[in-house]
């Protein structure tokens, strides 16, 4: 047999979330933008899409319900699809649970997901109905991993030896980790979701970055520098940018600091100010202060 498809020339990757409970009513929580991806895995994720028009969305969204009920699922689950430069969107795939970065669609619709799953799983009806959602502002998500984005995105592993997420209105994370734990080579990459929620999508990339400033993590690298920048360029910025975003326009030298002495000492004052603020007992000890990292880390080999 011989399979033709379609060339997408610059994609980009959107997907819809979708609850179907098992009484054959459906609904669509809108989209995700999930384009800026290394090696085909996503790093940034957003809702809605900046690209979508209402039409396309509501089509799309329509779409993905027709796949849900086709096969008679419930659940929650995602359909998938490449959307060209015309707005030609095209199917992917259906991923039958909850994804990494479901978070930004709870953000802008206020419906709490894995609740909505465990009602279904009871057999409970949906107690709402499409009308009955809107997209209330823009929700930004990073995916901050054990990776070294100026070699490559290679995985890291290591000591959390500080560990410090930020908060305040509109600022979630998602995590698993706490400081002094090890990340280690088993599991995936990621350390924890920071997502960021604002009534509109640059007040969302203000916030994100604001966040960012905020999120303290020493001992390994790390994906946070990266995301400050991406959402920062002008094709993020503009909405301009396709699954080849970090082919197209990444550099690790653009990650490099100006002026490392004066990041260090931000970096050692942060951590003196998390520390006194815990109000536990003094462990400051522990941090093994002037001690000499790993040199295979160090040559990033």
């Amino acid at each position: 047999a011989v399979f033709i498809e379609k060339y997408v020339a610059a994609p980009r990757h959107i997907e819809i979330q979708l609850l179907g409970d098992q009484h054959g009513n459906y609904v669509y929580l809108f989209e995700r933008e999930c384009s800026i991806q290394r090696r085909h895995q996503k790093l940034i994720e957003e809702a809605p899409s900046s690209c979508l028009t209402p039409d396309i969305r509501k089509a799309m969204g329509e779409s993905a319900v027709a796949v849900a009920r086709s096969c008679n699922y419930y659940g929650a689950g995602t359909v998938e699809f490449l959307v060209d430069e015309d707005l030609n969107f095209y199917f992917l795939e259906m991923n039958t649970r909850l994804q990494v970065e479901h978070c930004v669609s709870e953000m802008i619709t206020g419906i709490d997901l894995v609740a909505e799953q465990i009602r279904i799983g009871r057999g409970e009806k949906l107690g709402f109905t499409q009308d009955d959602l809107k997209i209330n502002g823009h929700a930004l998500e990073l995916r901050v991993c054990a990776e070294d984005p100026m070699n490559n995105f290679l995985p890291d592993t290591g000591k959390l030896e500080m560990y410090q997420p930020p908060k305040g209105p509109g600022v979630r994370v998602d995590d698993g980790y706490e400081e002094g734990m090890d990340i280690p080579i088993f599991y995936d990459s990621m350390i924890s979701k920071l997502v960021v929620h604002a009534p509109s999508r640059e007040e969302a990339i203000a916030r994100l970055c604001r966040a960012i400033d905020e999120y303290y993590i020493k001992g390994i690298h790390n994906t946070l520098s990266f995301g400050k920048w991406a959402v920062r360029t002008e094709p993020f910025r503009t909405g301009k940018f396709d699954t080849k975003f970090i082919e197209k326009h990444f550099k690790p030298e653009y990650l490099q600091s100006n002026d490392p002495v004066a990041e260090e000492v931000a970096a050692l004052l942060s951590g003196f100010v998390w520390e006194k603020g815990r109000k536990s007992k003094p462990e400051l000890g522990s941090a093994a202060v002037g001690t000499t990292g790993s040199n295979w880390k160090l040559r990033r080999k």
